[in-house]
């Protein structure tokens, strides 16, 4: 049995930002996460951030990534558990780990508090065929070819034009591979305009109130067949269009890996401004349970810029729960929760908010 003060359960941009800021404060701090490699999502994103200069404008995720593990090695009080699955929460407060390729090393830890920072899975698509070989997440995507330098194929059907559709298009014609189409299911383009002109630029068509019908082939796709839509997201017959593909690349966003946030008996609420089921929390990202915080994309899908922000906030306040000093707390606590507000401060960010408000956890005295 190990213990702990506070366990972080996720080392991407929300884990790694709240551990830095737990640590500060001198409690002791284990994170956990599922990955080789710690930096999440960052460590695939090779675009340069949107926002201030406090939200690392003008720099790469890759970077981004460098510099807040960096900080980490610089606490003694931050021990990590690497390619390791948190497996269970336990009425006793225990949290049971499985590490190593082959699951062969069985942890047992036990935390004072925890901060849930599991991020997000991708969503998938039903259509005919979409088994083949060839059909991507586009995670799956950026991870081989940011990663590891593997191309996913030499032709691209794109599915989805929000702000991952539209960055790994680029991040393809980059790497020299042709994307045929990008296809959107609503009327208009989900992503930043800034991301679509570069697209369109390069000659690259974005059908909007389109979707995938239907992929063909024998030991992989060959070819994908798009169509256009109605209001009801039903195809019209008529409009298909045949396209000659090897890859299908889904960006039809993200869900909340909330399945520990279930087990421990957080108040879970489905919030579809939010991508799905999420823990009600108040303004220190505390659910309705003392012991657990949340922060990232499990919390609700948004830009790493935010999750970092969030993850701030549930560092700093898991650990002055525990007892630990923060020198200027509600200062420093403030100023966190005032630059989150500047950050969502924009248009594209209004259904967020409206998903924020839901999602917000009332208590009678706010501490």
């Amino acid at each position: 049995m190990k213990k702990t003060n506070l366990a972080i359960i996720g080392g991407g941009p929300a884990g790694l930002s709240a551990a830095i800021c737990a640590a500060s404060s001198g409690a002791k701090i284990t994170l956990i996460d599922d990955s080789l490699e710690l930096g999440g999502q960052l460590i695939k994103q090779t675009h340069k951030f949107f926002g201030s200069k406090k939200q690392f404008a003008g720099i790469r995720g890759i970077e981004i990534a460098k510099n807040l593990l960096q900080e980490i090695k610089k606490y003694k009080n931050i021990e990590l558990i690497g390619n390791a699955t948190v497996t269970g929460y336990y009425e006793d407060g225990i949290l049971t780990i499985v590490q190593g390729s082959n699951g062969d090393i069985f942890i047992k830890l036990l935390p004072d508090r925890i901060i849930v920072a599991t991020g997000a899975s991708e969503n998938m698509l039903t259509f005919v065929n979409n088994d083949l070989p060839g059909v991507y997440g586009a995670g799956a995507v950026q991870t081989l070819m940011n990663l590891y330098g593997v191309v996913p194929g030499n032709n691209v059907l794109m599915v989805g034009a929000g702000n991952i559709g539209l960055i790994v298009s680029y991040q393809l014609l980059q790497a020299g591979i042709k994307v045929e189409a990008i296809v959107e299911a609503l009327p208009r383009i989900g992503g930043y305009l800034v991301h679509a002109s570069k697209i369109r630029r390069l000659g690259v068509p974005i059908y909007t109130s389109h979707s995938l019908k239907e992929v063909y082939g024998n030991d992989g796709v060959e070819k994908a067949v798009i169509s256009e839509i109605n209001k009801d997201f039903e195809f019209i017959p008529g409009t298909e269009k045949e396209l000659k593909v090897d890859t299908v690349c889904l960006a039809v966003g993200l869900s909340p890996l909330s399945d520990l946030l279930w087990q421990a008996g957080c108040q879970m609420k489905y919030i579809a401004e939010l991508g799905g089921y999420v823990a009600l929390r108040d303004d220190h990202m505390k659910s309705s349970l003392d012991n657990i915080y949340i922060a990232g994309d499990v919390a609700g899908i948004e830009e790493a810029s935010s999750a970092m922000l969030e993850g701030k906030i549930a560092g700093l306040n898991a650990a002055v729960s525990l007892g630990y000093r923060v020198d200027n707390f509600l200062e420093l606590n403030r100023n966190l929760r005032k630059e989150l507000e500047e950050l969502r401060a924009n248009p594209l960010s209004e259904k967020v908010k409206i998903g924020l408000e839901k999602a917000l956890l009332k208590r009678e005295v706010d501490q």
